[in-house]
């Protein structure tokens, strides 16, 4: 399978690229994406032929079908990791909490949310791409909270591969922090800076842009690479586990093959969703994907209104901070998919110059018949967590809160609805401890606790042993200083 660009090319580049190829450089032309040049049907027989498989079968089989340049033997050892997961036969449970409501748990991993899924065999991935090319790669990664601990543990100590993480400092919960800043592998950089995700991806995308920063890698004999969603490398094993999802129902006799249903996906950086998208497009039944924001509610507009407006907008703090973004780079896929390169180039023209675009009535048309959203307020979220477990006996972090909303707002209650569970309660203790007993401004250890004894669950080990590990980089700088701290790393 080749890729293409989302903004066309600039003659500059080959036309299409292999998967390979697209992972280790993953900005394209006028700093557009790599795509799919087009997308495997897989249809019932597929998903017959897979109703009693493992994931690991599954995900197999799936890529597969996409015919990327990765040995078997790479993609074997890949998936083997999830093998690590709370339970090896089944790494990503799905549950049942209301009448036609079921969640789909991604939070298995060792980093306790819903990016191991995709970071965990991306890591043996691309490392050993660089490892057969004898190359060595910076990796960029920005963080919101779950992409940086997810990308620090699958990269840790794997050759040829250097990593440097930025997270807006203040912007993560106290765990996922912690998860970053006491890794201390040698080939890990962890970056700390004054100011919000919107920052630090922003400085991202112009260090993978920026041919003099590359010309600055090349002297150390270095080459760059990113671990964000920008990269196809994440989003074809964030595809997966929406069929696996869509299948665990009908094993579960919720559905029959080829039923339609919802999926509610929490959504950030548009990657988990898009990987529904795709999903959809290759053949898994869906009557529409349901886009969950909270205050920084910039897809909800867009969904609604066709807007992508920022002018007037700054990203607010709240109790779902992996969500608080308001540049979702994973739309513009969507926006190739739908109505191709040029218009795409020109919409994203648009918001990098103005700050904004608008579809017209026919694209917004098309949009909508694919997308519906809603977004949920911190305290709306709470209500959700608490009546949830309260009614249901379900316990849920904030991020996955926001689809309770959306849940009642945007389906039809006759439909299924497969919801996204991003992080597991432990990842934001806090909150979820304000919303089951009302306790304000704890502290994660004491939040933790709180709520292991309310909900009677264990905390995992995993979790408890970051409040007594060393804090191995505690950097933190201006924004404006980003490039010389990472070249000081190099």
């Amino acid at each position: 399978m080749n890729f293409i660009q989302t903004r066309g090319n600039d003659e500059s580049r080959a036309k299409t690229v292999t998967f390979s190829e697209a992972i280790l450089a993953p900005i394209a032309s006028f700093g557009g994406l790599y795509v799919p040049e087009s997308l495997p049907f897989l249809g019932e027989d597929f998903l017959n032929k897979h109703i009693n498989s493992s994931y690991k079968e599954l995900a197999s089989d799936m890529l597969s079908r996409f015919e990327i340049d990765i040995k078997q033997e790479v993609i074997d050892e890949a998936l083997a990791l999830y093998d690590n997961f709370d339970d090896a036969n089944n790494p990503v449970p799905v549950k049942k909490v209301k009448e036609n409501l079921y969640i789909s748990e991604l939070y298995h991993g060792p980093t306790r949310a819903f990016k191991d899924m995709a970071l965990q065999p991306f890591g043996v991935v691309l490392s050993s791409i660089a490892q057969m090319r004898n190359e060595h790669y910076l990796i960029l990664a920005a963080t919101s909270g779950d992409t940086g601990p997810a990308a620090l543990e699958t990269f840790k100590n794997r050759r040829n591969v250097r990593v440097a993480c930025l997270y807006p400092d203040g912007g993560t919960s106290d765990v996922q922090r912690l998860q970053m800043v006491t890794e201390d592998a040698k080939n890990l950089k962890v970056i700390g800076i004054h100011g919000v995700f919107d920052d630090a991806q922003n400085a991202l995308k112009r260090l993978l842009a920026s041919e003099e920063f590359k010309s600055a890698l090349k002297k150390k004999n270095v080459l760059l690479s990113a671990a964000n969603s920008v990269n196809f490398g994440r989003i074809i094993f964030q595809i997966i586990y929406h069929i696996h999802s869509y299948l665990e129902l009908v094993r579960q006799n919720a559905i029959s093959l080829g039923e339609k249903v919802y999926l509610n996906v929490p959504s950030g950086n548009f990657g988990n969703a898009l990987g529904g998208y795709y999903a959809w497009k290759m053949g898994l039944s869906v009557e529409k994907i349901i886009i969950s924001s909270n205050e920084n509610n910039v897809l909800t507009k867009l969904i609604k209104t066709g807007k992508y407006d920022l002018r007037d907008s700054s990203v607010v703090s709240t109790t779902s901070p992996a969500m608080d973004i308001l540049k979702s780079s994973n739309i513009e896929r969507i926006l190739f998919d739908m109505f191709g390169s040029d218009r795409t180039k020109e919409l994203m023209e648009n918001l990098e110059v103005d700050n904004v675009y608008v579809l017209t009535s026919s694209e917004l048309e098309k949009l909508q018949k694919s997308f519906d959203a809603d977004y949920c307020d911190g305290d709306e979220g709470k209500k959700y967590i608490k009546e949830t477990f309260a009614n249901d006996g379900y316990l849920m972090d904030p991020h996955t809160a926001t689809c309770m909303k959306s849940y009642e707002t945007c389906s039809n209650p006759e439909i299924k609805t497969i919801a996204y569970s991003t992080a597991e309660w432990t990842k934001f203790s806090p909150v979820i401890a304000s919303a089951l007993t009302g306790e304000v401004d704890a502290h994660d250890m004491d939040a933790l606790e709180s709520i292991s004894k309310t909900a009677n669950l264990d905390i995992p080990d995993m979790i408890k042993g970051l409040f007594t590990k060393n804090v191995a980089q505690n950097l933190v700088i201006n924004k404006e200083d980003i490039e010389k701290e990472i070249l000081k790393f190099l």
